[in-house]
């Protein structure tokens, strides 16, 4: 591919406000692109929920979406909740972090074969490419997101 198709290059991002999916030029993502149908920020710099019936379709787009599978009754989920926080907000564009809480989407988490919490899925495309168990201090997190959020 050439520079000039890839700058050009059109992704396909789902908003993570109205569920929509926009189309994006590679080269606008620095820009801090809007949705076209809510005109939120499709690059909000703070997690989002995902349910059942969100899943498939923000794990399907080009980005890359971190999940972030927790419950409220877990302390280590509870510890690493602040600095997911503060990834959301450094990550690059093009980058999702999203949350899934097991306790109310029981079927995502056994889907996915969650087996301990918290535990982060890295999905491009639908797919899984990364997991990790176990809480992450701010520096590792941002550094396991980096390693697997390549677009």
């Amino acid at each position: 591919m050439s520079a000039d198709a890839a700058a050009t290059e059109r992704l396909h991002f789902v908003c993570p406000h109205c569920a929509t999916t926009n189309r994006v030029g590679r080269d606008r993502l620095s820009d801090g692109p809007a949705c076209g149908n809510c005109k939120r920020a499709l690059f909000p710099g703070k997690p989002f929920d995902l349910t059942t019936a969100t899943f498939d379709r923000h794990i399907g787009g080009d980005a890359t979406v971190i999940v972030d599978f927790w419950a409220a009754w877990c302390g280590p989920c509870r510890m690493m909740a602040p600095a997911y926080e503060q990834a959301a907000a450094k990550v690059a564009p093009g980058v999702h972090l999203a949350k899934v809480d097991t306790e109310a989407e029981p079927e995502i988490a056994s889907r996915f074969a969650i087996r301990s919490i918290p535990t982060l899925v890295a999905f491009r495309n639908g797919r899984e490419i990364a997991r990790q168990s176990g809480a992450l201090p701010l520096p590792q997190l941002m550094q396991w997101i980096t390693t697997h959020a390549q677009n």
